[in-house]
């Protein structure tokens, strides 16, 4: 089960980490519009599209990445004082209420809305330059597959904890400097306690 689980989430990371290259397009472009604009006076119709797109995509790509790092924003402030297994217990009721219906509708609705943008060819009605739009929202339902997949992972998980008592095994990557202070103070509390 651990290998399944690790496979997801190292499918989820690996779809965060490609979009997470937009960060870059979106920073050049922005930068390149900016000294258009203002330093040679000419700006450009397509930076203002460029980063829509961009951020769009990067949003729309990182939400299962986002979810298998348990990065996901949550007010905590009880919720981590409740045992284990209770956490376990909200994380599968949440999931199961909230995040399959959702993604869910993202998959159904989000195939409709991408199958009817390239049979249109749809551009967008907000750009000047009247960019192709149909590559992007085919991005709705492969964010919301991933989401849910990610969500299967993480019920997984919660029913494994509330069995165990224990959290699984996570794939682990990059850390806020927060977290890794903590867990480093941890590890020296540890080891001084076994000295």
């Amino acid at each position: 089960m651990t290998r399944i689980l690790h496979f997801i989430d190292s499918l989820s990371a690996w779809t965060g980490k490609t979009f997470a290259w937009c960060i870059v397009i979106l920073t050049f472009s922005t930068c390149y519009e900016v000294f258009v604009r203002y330093v040679l006076d000419s700006p450009t119709v397509w930076a203002f599209d460029m980063s829509v797109q961009m951020y769009g995509s990067l949003f729309m790509m990182a939400g299962a990445y986002a979810l298998s790092q348990d990065a996901h924003v949550r007010g905590d402030v009880v919720y981590r004082l409740m045992p284990i297994k209770v956490q376990a217990s909200i994380d599968l009721l949440l999931y199961i209420i909230f995040l399959a219906p959702g993604a869910i509708a993202l998959m159904y609705y989000g195939y409709w809305f991408a199958s009817d943008s390239w049979f249109y060819k749809e551009v967008s009605w907000s750009s000047p330059s009247r960019i192709q739009i149909y590559f992007f929202k085919t991005l709705i339902p492969i964010s919301g597959t991933l989401i849910l997949l990610q969500g299967i992972a993480e019920s997984v998980r919660c029913v494994i904890c509330i069995r165990t008592g224990a959290w699984p095994a996570r794939l682990h990557d990059v850390q806020e400097t927060e977290t890794m202070l903590m867990n480093e103070k941890q590890d020296l509390k540890t080891s001084e306690e076994q000295s």
